[in-house]
């Protein structure tokens, strides 16, 4: 599991650091990030009403960025998902 944060954590970073910043993830950012990394676990990542859905679901401060821990609540819901625990 060590080896899975590891990778989690690097893949925010060298996504959010596309603009200079490592700390959050913006719409652009995070776009890439889903559509790359994510391709058969988020339908239609590459659709902007998918993405702009996405970001007003996690985005908890409404600054039109995701810090990692926002981001981290996708990961927690597609791993329920996939793992069959829930919505």
């Amino acid at each position: 599991m060590e080896a899975a944060i590891n990778t989690l954590v690097n893949q925010f970073k060298t996504f959010a650091g596309n603009d200079g910043k490592d700390e959050t993830l913006s719409k652009e950012e995070f776009k890439s990030l889903v559509t790359s990394q994510l391709p058969t676990l988020v339908k239609n990542g590459s659709d902007p009403a998918v993405i702009e859905g996405l970001m007003n679901s996690l985005d908890q401060n409404n600054d039109g960025e995701l810090t990692f821990m926002e981001f981290w609540q996708l990961i927690g819901r597609l791993a329920n998902k996939l793992g069959g625990y829930g919505q």
